[in-house]
C-alpha cells in the first residue's frame, strides 16, 4: 500500500510539471501560484475517490486541465477551474470556500460547471437535451464553462473502455449529438474530430476499425505523395522568398465514414481522404496577398477545379476559421485538396476560441465568433420551446455550411446554407422578421421561402400590420427565426384561444349543452385535437365553424351515435389485437438482458429486417419500436432517451419475410430489366412485390420491392445485381 501511494505521489508530481510545461499560454508567477493552489485543493478534495478503472479520481480533473492548457490553450483561471470542476459536486468543498480561496472569476466558472451537472433526472423529458440547454445558458456568464465541459467530455471519451457497453453507447451517442457539434461551432476542430472518431469507435466499432486500418496502410503512400507534391512547388515558393511549411492532413475516420454512408460508396471511392496544407509566415497586412500568391503558384503547376474553390480569407466562417481551399489535379492525376493559410490562421484553426482571442487586437472590432456568441445569448434568453425541440432547432445551425449574402447597402452577412429570405429578415432584426410582407432578391420579388445562395442581395419589405403565420415555420431553417416565430405564434395563440373559448361556450349554451368534464372529453375525441386549448384556438381561428359545432351537438345528443362509436372502438381493438397476434406469431426478436419475447413494431424510418443490428425504443405508450442501430434517428434516441432503450436480439427469422425496397441507377442497356428480374426471381428465388423503371437520355432509375427472410439474402442479392453491366449504384431503403 505504501509503495502504491509513493508511485501515485510521483505520478501526481509528474502530472503537475507537465501541466505547466505544456501550457499554450505564457504563465507568470501569479498564474503558477493560482494553478498550484487549485492543484493541491483538487488532490485534497478527491483524496478518497477512485474512478471505475481503479486509478485516483483526481487524475481526471488533472487530465481535463491539461487538455484546457495545451490543446485548447486557455488561461490560468480556466486551468484552475478545470482542476476544480468536480470539487463542489463530489467533495466537502463548498462554493463559498472556493470563492474565498480563488476569487470570483474561478468560482463563477466552477459554479457554472456544477449547475450543468446538478440536473435531476426526469423520465418525461430528455435529460441530455435539458443538460445541453443548461450548458448553453452558461454563455451568459462565461463561454469558458462550455469549453471546460467539452474538455471534460473528451477525457471521459478517452477513458471509456472501463465503462459497461450500454454506458459506452449512451455516452458516445450523446457526444455525437451534443458535444462534437458545439466544439465544431466554437472552432475547436481538433477536439471535434477526436470526439467524433472516439464516438464512432463505440457506436460502430466494426466500421471504425475497418477505416482506421485502411488509413494506417495508406500512410507510406501518402507520405510519398506529399513529398512528390512538395518537391514540385518548393522551387517556386522559395523563389518568392516565402517562409512556409507543407504538411498532410488525414480526413478523420468519422468524416470518411459519413461520406461512405451518405453516398453509399466504398472506402476506395472516397477520393479526398487527405489534404495538403501550406502554412506561411506573414505580417497581418500581407496575409491575404501572400495567400493568393501561393494560390497562383499552385494553380500554375496543377489544374484547379473551379467549382471547389473556398475563400474563407476574404470572409471567414462564423466560428473564426480562415483559410483558402482549392482542389487541384495533382501528381498521378489525383484530385487533392490544398489548404493555404497563415500561421495566425492555422493557430486559430487548431486552437479555436483561445487563439482567436490571442490575436484579437489589430483585427476586426467584433469578429464573426463574437457576433455568433452574442446572437446565441439572444436566442437562449428568448427561447420558450421544450428542451428536445430547442436542441433540434439549434443543431440545424451547428454543422451547416455557410453562404454569404448582401443587404441593399452592400453589407455582407453570413447565414447557414439553405437559409431562406425569411431567415435573412430575422437575421437583420427580430422586428423586421416579424413585420415582413415581401422580399426582393437581386431586385426581383420572390416568395418568403426562397432559398438564398452566396452573392444574393436581399431587400426586406415590411408593413406595420404584418405578423407571422404558422406556415412560416416551414419557410425557415435557422434557430433564431424559428424561436422568434414560435414565440410570436404562442402569444397570439393564447389571445385567439381565449376568444375561441368564450365563443364555443356561448354556442354550446345556445345548443343546450352544458360545459363539464364529460363535454370537454367528448369535444376532444370528436374533433381529434390534443387538448381543449387546441380546440379553443381552432374555434377562435375559424377552422372550427358553426356547422361543425352543430354536428358535434347532434352526435353528442344521439345515443345511437355513442353506441356505434363504442362498437367501432371495440372493433378497432379487435383488429389491433389480431394484428399484434399476427406479428407475435412471427416474432423472432428477444428483448432486454433476460432475452424475453415482447410485442413490437418495426420503425418505418429505417425498415429493419431480420439480421440487421437493431435496438428497441419504448414509446410513451409503452410500445416497443424497433430501429436499426444506424438509423438516422438512432443518435437522437440514444443520447436523449437512454432510459427508454432496450437491447434487441434476433434469434430466428426463418419463417418471417420482410419487404425491402432497392433503388437502382445507371446506364440503360438492352435487356437490363430482364437480367435484373431473372437474378431476383430465378437465381435467388426471391419474390418481387413491385418493380418500376424509368429511363431518360440513356440513364435509368429503378425501384424494386422484394420479400426476403433476412439481411444476408439481401446482401447476396445486391452483390449479384451489382455485377450486371450498366448498374452503377444500388441503395436499400
Amino acid at each position: 500500500m505504501i509503495i502504491e501511494k509513493n508511485i501515485e505521489s510521483r505520478k501526481l508530481a509528474k502530472q503537475y510539471k507537465e501541466l505547466l510545461r505544456n501550457s499554450y499560454q505564457t504563465l507568470n508567477d501569479k498564474d503558477k501560484k493560482l494553478i498550484r493552489l487549485a492543484f493541491d485543493t483538487a488532490v485534497d478534495a478527491h483524496s478518497n475517490q477512485r474512478r471505475k478503472s481503479g486509478e485516483l479520481y483526481v487524475f481526471h480533473p488533472i487530465e481535463v486541465a491539461k487538455i484546457v492548457s495545451s490543446q485548447i490553450g486557455l488561461d490560468a483561471v480556466s486551468i484552475s477551474a478545470a482542476l476544480l470542476h468536480d470539487v463542489i459536486e463530489d467533495t466537502k468543498y463548498s462554493l463559498s470556500k472556493i470563492k474565498k480561496l480563488f476569487g470570483s472569476k474561478v468560482s463563477k466558472i466552477v459554479e457554472g460547471l456544477t449547475k450543468i451537472s446538478n440536473l435531476k433526472k426526469d423520465t418525461n423529458i430528455s435529460l441530455q437535451a435539458e443538460n445541453f440547454r443548461k450548458m448553453l445558458l452558461t454563455l451568459n456568464d462565461d463561454i469558458r464553462v462550455i469549453i471546460i465541459k467539452i474538455a471534460d467530455r473528451l477525457h471521459n471519451m478517452q477513458t471509456l473502455d472501463s465503462m459497461p457497453e450500454y454506458k459506452q453507447i449512451r455516452t458516445a451517442s450523446e457526444t455525437l449529438y451534443i458535444y462534437a457539434p458545439i466544439a465544431h461551432r466554437i472552432g475547436m476542430y481538433n477536439i471535434k474530430t477526436e470526439l467524433e472518431d472516439l464516438s464512432l469507435k463505440y457506436t460502430d466499432f466494426k466500421s471504425f476499425d475497418y477505416i482506421s486500418k485502411k488509413i494506417d496502410k495508406s500512410q507510406v503512400d501518402q507520405s510519398i505523395y506529399i513529398s512528390k507534391f512538395s518537391n514540385l512547388i518548393n522551387k517556386k515558393l522559395k523563389k518568392e522568398k516565402l517562409k512556409y511549411f507543407i504538411q498532410g492532413r488525414n480526413k478523420s475516420i468519422y468524416s470518411i465514414y459519413q461520406k461512405m454512408q451518405k453516398q453509399n460508396i466504398s472506402y476506395d471511392n472516397v477520393f479526398d481522404k487527405f489534404a495538403i496544407r501550406i502554412v506561411y509566415k506573414s505580417s497581418n497586412k500581407n496575409e491575404k496577398f501572400i495567400a493568393w500568391k501561393i494560390y497562383s503558384i499552385v494553380t500554375d503547376l496543377f489544374t484547379p477545379n473551379p467549382t471547389r474553390l473556398r475563400d474563407w480569407i476574404s470572409s471567414s466562417k462564423t466560428n473564426g476559421y480562415e483559410s483558402l481551399h482549392i482542389t487541384v489535379l495533382g501528381p498521378n492525376n489525383k484530385w487533392v485538396e490544398v489548404q493555404i493559410r497563415s500561421e495566425r490562421m492555422h493557430e486559430i484553426a487548431e486552437k479555436g476560441y483561445a487563439a482567436h482571442h490571442r490575436y484579437k487586437s489589430g483585427f476586426k472590432k467584433e469578429s464573426e465568433i463574437d457576433k455568433w456568441l452574442n446572437h446565441l445569448k439572444e436566442i437562449l434568453e428568448n427561447n420558450s420551446s421544450n428542451a428536445v425541440e430547442f436542441v433540434e432547432d439549434f443543431k440545424l445551425n451547428l454543422y451547416a455550411d455557410e453562404i454569404f449574402v448582401f443587404t441593399p447597402k452592400g453589407e455582407l452577412k453570413s447565414l447557414p446554407a439553405n437559409s431562406t429570405a425569411l431567415d435573412f429578415a430575422f437575421n437583420i432584426h427580430t422586428e423586421i422578421g416579424l413585420k415582413t410582407r415581401g422580399v426582393r432578391v437581386n431586385g426581383k420579388l420572390v416568395p418568403l421561402s426562397k432559398k438564398l445562395k452566396s452573392g444574393d442581395q436581399i431587400e426586406i419589405i415590411t408593413t406595420p400590420n404584418s405578423k407571422p403565420s404558422p406556415n412560416w415555420l416551414d419557410y425557415v431553417v435557422t434557430s433564431r427565426a424559428r424561436s422568434k416565430i414560435k414565440t410570436s405564434l404562442n402569444e397570439e395563440k393564447i389571445l385567439i384561444a381565449d376568444q375561441g373559448k368564450k365563443s364555443l361556450h356561448r354556442k354550446l349554451k345556445h345548443l343546450k349543452i352544458s360545459v363539464n368534464q364529460k363535454t370537454i372529453k367528448g369535444l376532444i375525441n370528436f374533433f381529434g385535437v390534443k387538448n381543449i386549448i387546441d380546440l379553443y384556438f381552432r374555434v377562435g381561428y375559424g377552422s372550427v365553424d358553426n356547422k361543425k359545432i352543430r354536428d358535434f351537438a347532434n352526435s353528442y345528443n344521439n345515443k345511437i351515435f355513442n353506441f356505434l362509436k363504442e362498437k367501432i372502438s371495440r372493433k378497432k381493438n379487435i383488429v389491433l389485437t389480431e394484428a399484434n397476434d399476427f406479428s407475435s406469431k412471427y416474432d423472432k426478436l428477444l428483448f432486454g438482458e433476460e432475452k424475453e419475447e415482447q410485442k413490437y413494431s418495426l420503425a418505418k424510418c429505417c425498415n429493419p429486417i431480420a439480421g440487421d443490428k437493431v435496438f428497441g425504443f419504448k414509446t410513451l405508450k409503452d410500445d416497443i419500436k424497433v430501429h436499426k442501430t444506424d438509423c438516422d434517428k438512432s443518435i437522437i434516441l440514444q443520447s436523449n432517451y437512454a432510459n427508454r432503450l432496450i437491447t434487441a436480439t434476433w434469434v430466428d427469422s426463418s419463417e418471417q419475410e420482410f419487404s425491402v425496397r432497392l433503388k437502382l441507377s445507371g446506364m440503360d442497356t438492352l435487356g437490363l430489366v430482364n437480367e435484373v428480374t431473372k437474378i431476383i426471381s430465378s437465381n435467388m428465388n426471391v419474390n418481387i412485390k413491385q418493380i418500376n423503371f424509368n429511363t431518360k437520355e440513356g440513364l435509368f432509375i429503378g425501384e424494386i420491392d422484394v420479400f426476403v427472410k433476412n439481411n444476408s439474402i439481401i446482401d447476396k442479392l445486391v452483390k449479384k445485381l451489382n455485377k450486371i453491366n450498366g448498374i452503377d449504384k444500388i441503395t436499400r431503403e
